[in-house]
């Protein structure tokens, strides 16, 4: 059975808290298999007999259970690791930087919306757009960024949720098992 992961924006930040065993049953509940989560903040590795619509489904699912609306962005194990292996920017800046991420979107960027992330690029805060990712390096720790989520969600034209890549590796190292990879 494929298995998938989905990252789930607005879980266990801004006062809402929702234990993983609990996510990990509104999952089971929802018909998916093999449920783990994967630290506390709204990534879950999940195995699913059909791939259409699990976005929607996730999200209808999760604002009846827990009363807010939760954006859930989903992948298969090898767009994870795609994801994973791309290296935009040269390894000595990614290793100067001290915050090194990977925003996950629900449709791929338009040229406008490339153009308005480009705008925001300083020699702090680098971009790089691929897919329904982009990468996001800067000299500002993440719990102080010079760019604020509001202002990040408005360049893009649409929601996202971010995961630092050193999560995103450590994923792909413990689920990237080839024989389970869909």
């Amino acid at each position: 059975m494929p298995r998938f992961v989905a990252f789930l924006r607005a879980v266990n930040v801004g006062g809402r808290v929702v234990k993983m065993d609990a996510l990990k049953r509104h999952f089971e509940g929802m018909g998916f298999s093999e449920v783990e989560s994967f630290i506390a903040s709204g990534n879950l590795v999940f195995s699913s007999t059909s791939a259409n619509g699990l976005d929607s489904k996730i999200e209808v699912a999760l604002q009846r259970a827990l009363g807010y609306e939760v954006r859930a962005f989903v992948r298969t194990l090898d767009q994870l690791a795609a994801a994973s292996a791309h290296a935009p920017f040269p390894e000595r800046d990614a290793a100067a930087f001290p915050t090194y991420l990977v925003g996950f979107l629900s449709k791929e960027l338009d040229a406008a919306g490339v153009e308005r992330l480009s705008v925001l690029s300083t020699k702090e805060d680098l971009f790089h757009v691929r897919g329904r990712e982009f990468w996001w390096l800067s000299k500002h720790h993440q719990a102080r960024p010079a760019i604020t989520g509001r202002a990040l969600e408005k360049a893009l034209g649409q929601p996202t949720t971010l995961r630092n890549v050193n999560t995103i590796r450590r994923m792909v190292e413990r689920y990237g098992d080839r024989k389970r990879i869909s």
